[in-house]
C-alpha cells in the first residue's frame, strides 16, 4: 500500500522538478533584498495563519459528538482573555509589516542609488555606475551602452560588483523589465522613462524577459543576462564593437518593426541622440519631439500666428509607427460646423458629373451655366491684414 502511495506522488514530484526557485536564490544585492523582505512577510503571517489552522482542527478533534467529556457550557458568552489574545496577535504583527514594508519601500526604491555592493560592503566613493538605456520593443528588447558606445538585442551584460544604473522605455505598448537574479520588475511605457538601479554579486547567466502581456510575440519576448568579470565584460564589448552593423536612426526604424523569438544582435556604433529620440518620440524626420511641444505649451501655446510653422511637421499624422495596425496616412484639411459640413455634401450631391468645359472668350461674358438648379454662391473674400489683426488683438509694438 505504502509504494502505491508513492507511485501516486511521483507526478507531484515531476511537476515540482520543474520549477525554478530564483526568485529566492538571486545573484543580485537588490534581489536578496526583496527575496528576504518576501520571506520575512510570509514568516509574520504564518504566526497567524498556523496556529488559527491549528486551533481549528484542535476545537473540531475535542468538541466531537462522541467526545462526552468535553466541557459544555452553552450560557458562555465572553473572555476577556481570549479578546486579548485575538486582537493584540494580529496587531503586532500588522504593526510589524506595516513598519517592514515601508522601510523596504525606501531602501528598495528602483530610483534610489545604490549605497552598498552587498551586506557590509558599501559602494567605493569613485565608482560610476554602468549605464544602459533600455527600449522595449515589439517584441524584444534594446540595450545601449552609451559609454561603450554598442547596442545590443536580446542581450545584457554586465560586470559583477559595479552598479548598474538601467534607463527603460519603450516603443508602442506597456512592458514590464524583470531580471530576478538582479532584481524587481519595472515597467516600460512609451513617452516615459523608468529607472533601475541594481547590481550583480556573482558571475552567472541568467534569463531576463517581460513580465507585462504586450501581444502575439509575448511568449518570446526574453533575453539573455551574463554577470562577468571585469576582464571577461571588456571582451564582451570588444566583441560588439567588431560587429559590422551600424545602429543609426533609420536602422532602429527598421528593427523596430514587430518580429518574434528574434536573435541575439550586436552593434558597433550607434546615435549618440537615439535614446532621446525614442523617448520624445521623434525617430522619424519630419516630427516634432515630445519635449518641444511641451516646451512649447509652457510658454503659453503656439497660438493662431503659430500655426504655419507646424503644418509642414508630420507629428501624428501616421498610424502608429512599426505595426500591422491603422490605415494609410490621412491628414485633416479643413474644419467646418456639422451645418457646413451638410451644405457641402448636398451641393456635392447635387453637382453634375459633367459640364461644359468651353472656354470663355471675351471681357464681361459670363460663366457656363451648369445643369440644375443650384443654390446661389456668395463669393467670400478673405480680410485684409489690418481687419484679422484688429480681431486678434492690436499689434504689439516692435522693440526696434
Amino acid at each position: 500500500m505504502r509504494r502505491l502511495h508513492l507511485i501516486a506522488l511521483l507526478p507531484l514530484a515531476a511537476a515540482l522538478g520543474g520549477c525554478n526557485f530564483v526568485v529566492l536564490d538571486p545573484s543580485g544585492d537588490i534581489a536578496a533584498q526583496q527575496r528576504d523582505l518576501l520571506v520575512i512577510s510570509t514568516l509574520l503571517m504564518l504566526l497567524i495563519i498556523v496556529p488559527v489552522m491549528a486551533l481549528t482542527v484542535f476545537f473540531a478533534w475535542k468538541y466531537r459528538a462522541s467526545n462526552t467529556k468535553a466541557r459544555y457550557e452553552p450560557e458562555w458568552s465572553h473572555s476577556t482573555q481570549m479578546e486579548l489574545v485575538i486582537w493584540s496577535a494580529p496587531l503586532l504583527i500588522i504593526i510589524c509589516l506595516g513598519a517592514l514594508t515601508w522601510m523596504g519601500t525606501h531602501l528598495l526604491d528602483p530610483y534610489r542609488p545604490l549605497d552598498r555592493i552587498a551586506a557590509g560592503e558599501p559602494v567605493p566613493a569613485d565608482t560610476k555606475p554602468l549605464d544602459v538605456e533600455v527600449v522595449a520593443l515589439d517584441w524584444k528588447w534594446l540595450f545601449i551602452y552609451p559609454e561603450q558606445g554598442i547596442a545590443t538585442v536580446n542581450d545584457l551584460a554586465a560586470p559583477v560588483g559595479r552598479p548598474i544604473r538601467f534607463r527603460i522605455t519603450a516603443s508602442s505598448v506597456m512592458n514590464a523589465f524583470y531580471v530576478p537574479t538582479l532584481a524587481g520588475m519595472i515597467y516600460a511605457m512609451p513617452g516615459m522613462r523608468t529607472e533601475l538601479n541594481a547590481v550583480a554579486n556573482a558571475p552567472g547567466e541568467s534569463r531576463g524577459f517581460s513580465s507585462n502581456y504586450s501581444g502575439a510575440g509575448f511568449s518570446g519576448m526574453f533575453f539573455r543576462f551574463q554577470a562577468l568579470s571585469d576582464a571577461d565584460f571588456n571582451a564582451w564589448t570588444s566583441e560588439a564593437k567588431a560587429s559590422e552593423e551600424r545602429l543609426t536612426r533609420a536602422a532602429y526604424l527598421e528593427l523596430e518593426r514587430p518580429s518574434e523569438n528574434v536573435p541575439a544582435r550586436r552593434f558597433a556604433d550607434i546615435d549618440p541622440t537615439l535614446f532621446d529620440a525614442i523617448l520624445n518620440m521623434c525617430v522619424e524626420p519630419g516630427k516634432m519631439c515630445m519635449k518641444e511641444m511641451m516646451a512649447i505649451d509652457a510658454r503659453g501655446g503656439l497660438g493662431l500666428e503659430g500655426v504655419a510653422n507646424v503644418l509642414p511637421l508630420t507629428y501624428d499624422k501616421h498610424a502608429r509607427r512599426g505595426t500591422v495596425f491603422g490605415g494609410a496616412p490621412s491628414y485633416v484639411v479643413g474644419i467646418c460646423t456639422p451645418e457646413e459640413l451638410a451644405t457641402a455634401l448636398t451641393l456635392s450631391a447635387a453637382r453634375p458629373a459633367s459640364r461644359d468645359t468651353a472656354l470663355v472668350r471675351g471681357a464681361g461674358l459670363p460663366l457656363p451655366a451648369l445643369s440644375g438648379s443650384l443654390p446661389a454662391f456668395t463669393p467670400i473674400s478673405l480680410p485684409s491684414r489690418e481687419p484679422r489683426e484688429s480681431l486678434l488683438g492690436p499689434r504689439r509694438p516692435s522693440n526696434s
